[in-house]
């Protein structure tokens, strides 16, 4: 494959720090070639931002199960420790899973955060939660997500962010889009994200719509037989855990804690789609 030539002139940013949780970090999009063994979204846009772009570089400070205090906390001073001129953050998806979470408490703090970041003159990227009606566990907490996500359209407008929208992005409502856990995004839901974020960006890239595959015919047995089986494997340690007061990143590190150059460089653009 002959080099991809120098250009500068696709989009502005030379150094991309990628802020968050489970989302962010890659979960339900295992790649064991990947720093920390997860792919995800935000390794798929640095890939593509990092074409052809010498001077291109890209960390990843998130972490499975932060709460947006955590991620405020924890990963906040770091990422502005890392001169970052384009910065994505995504946040308070855990916390909104809580009984009794305040989507306008939550995005009090969300706006502190970005005030915060917005100091480092980067272009920020804000996220909306997804539309998760139809999935299950998740669905119960739609309204509240809703509400967050008209909070944070107005966050992104007073700090002058762009919204990434995944409730907007109708292709999440596919199956195939959800990992095997039904809490996170699979491959292919990420690499979907990707694509999004940078139209959001306006950066063209290579990454190809995907498209639905034709739903198969389940008996009621066989499905009651993978509800049974996805509640004993992912349900039921999700709740443990919560009763334990325990999360799934207790005693993980960020994946690319340092600014580096994007490891993608040896994988052809776009080539997500056939990890599913």
């Amino acid at each position: 494959m002959p080099p991809v030539p120098l250009n500068t002139e696709t989009h502005p940013w030379r150094r991309y720090v990628a802020i968050g949780d489970s989302f962010t970090e890659g979960i339900g999009d295992p790649d064991e070639n990947s720093p920390g063994g997860h792919r995800g979204w935000a390794d798929r846009v640095a890939e593509e931002l990092g074409q052809g772009v010498e001077d291109f570089a890209y960390a990843n400070l998130a972490i499975r199960g932060r709460l947006l205090q955590q991620i405020m906390d924890e990963q906040v001073a770091p990422a502005l420790e890392l001169k970052p001129d384009l910065i994505t953050i995504c946040a308070g998806g855990n916390d909104s899973l809580r009984r009794g979470a305040d989507p306008d408490a939550l995005a009090e703090r969300f706006d502190a955060m970005v005030r915060i970041l917005g100091t480092s003159g980067a272009t920020i990227v804000v996220f909306t939660g997804p539309d998760i009606g139809n999935t299950p566990v998740l669905g119960s907490v739609r309204g509240r997500v809703a509400i967050y996500n008209e909070n944070l359209r107005a966050v992104a407008q007073r700090h002058d962010a762009i919204v990434a929208d995944m409730w907007a992005l109708g292709d999440l409502q596919q199956p195939e889009m959800w990992a095997e856990d039904r809490l996170h995004f699979s491959a292919v839901g990420h690499h979907t994200i990707a694509a999004m974020v940078l139209d959001s960006l306006g950066v063209e890239h290579t990454l190809k719509p995907f498209e639905a595959k034709p739903a198969v015919a389940k008996s009621w047995r066989t499905a009651r037989t993978e509800d049974l089986v996805w509640a004993r494997t992912h349900l039921v340690p999700w709740v443990v855990r919560r009763i334990r007061h325990q999360s799934s990143g207790d005693g993980i590190t960020a994946k690319r804690p340092a600014a580096s150059p994007v490891f993608g460089g040896a994988m052809p653009p776009g080539h997500a789609i056939s990890d599913s």
